[in-house]
C-alpha cells in the first residue's frame, strides 16, 4: 500500500491552518504541522535570520515525521514549544492512508521530495495583513519586520510556489471547497482513497 503525502505551503495568513482543519473534517488523515518544529535559539546559526529556513528542524522533521509516515510506519511526533524552548511529551500517531504536512517551510527542497502532491497557498498583502491582525494582535508587527521577510527569502532562495504542484489564491472563503474537491480527485485517481 502506498501511503499518500500532501504538503500545504504559503504566506503566512493565507489560511494553511485553516485548510488542515477543512481536510480533517473530510478525509481520515493524520496532520502535522510545521510549527512544532521550529529549532531551538541554542541550535541556530549565526544571523539564522537572513538563512532560508534558519529557525527550522528540517531534519528532525524528516526523520520523525515525514519518513515514517511515508513507509506507513507510526510516526513519534514530538512539538517544541518555543516559548518555553523545550520539546514537549511524544505524541504517537498511528499510520493513516493520507497524511496532511501544514506550514510555511514544509516545501523545503529536503522535504519536498517525499511528496505526493505540493498546494501553495496565497492571498494579497492586504488580506494577509488583515487576516494577521485579527489573529495576532499587536503582535502583528513582528510578522511584518520578521516572519514575513524570513518566509519571502526561503519562497524566492527555492523557488517554492513555483515547484507546487498546484498554487490556489484564498481570497475568497470558496475556494476551500475548489481544494478540496482537486484533492478528492487527485486521491482517487491514484486509487488510494476515498472522500467520506
Amino acid at each position: 500500500m502506498k501511503y499518500f503525502l500532501i504538503a500545504i505551503d504559503g504566506n503566512c495568513g493565507s489560511g494553511k491552518s485553516t485548510l488542515s482543519e477543512i481536510i480533517k473534517e473530510n478525509f481520515d488523515c493524520n496532520i502535522f504541522h510545521m510549527d512544532d518544529y521550529y529549532l531551538p535559539f541554542s541550535k541556530r546559526g549565526e544571523n539564522w535570520e537572513m538563512l532560508p529556513a534558519g529557525n527550522m528542524d528540517i531534519k528532525r522533521f524528516l526523520e520523525q515525521v515525514v519518513l515514517p509516515a511515508k513507509r506507513g510506519e507510526e510516526v513519534l511526533y514530538q512539538p517544541y514549544y518555543c516559548r518555553e524552548d523545550r520539546l514537549r511529551e511524544v505524541i504517537i500517531a498511528k499510520p493513516k492512508p493520507l497524511t496532511v504536512i501544514e506550514g510555511s517551510y514544509s516545501h523545503h527542497p529536503v522535504l519536498a521530495k517525499y511528496y505526493d502532491w505540493k498546494l501553495f497557498l496565497t492571498c494579497s498583502r492586504e488580506t494577509q495583513m488583515q487576516r494577521l491582525a485579527r489573529r495576532e494582535g499587536e503582535r502583528v508587527v513582528f510578522y511584518e519586520q520578521r516572519w514575513i521577510p524570513m518566509e519571502e527569502r526561503y519562497y524566492q532562495a527555492y523557488a517554492i510556489k513555483e515547484h507546487a504542484d498546484k498554487v490556489f489564491d484564498t481570497q475568497a472563503y470558496e475556494v476551500y471547497g475548489e481544494i478540496i474537491d482537486s484533492i478528492t480527485g487527485v486521491l482517487q485517481q491514484e486509487n488510494k482513497y476515498d472522500k467520506i
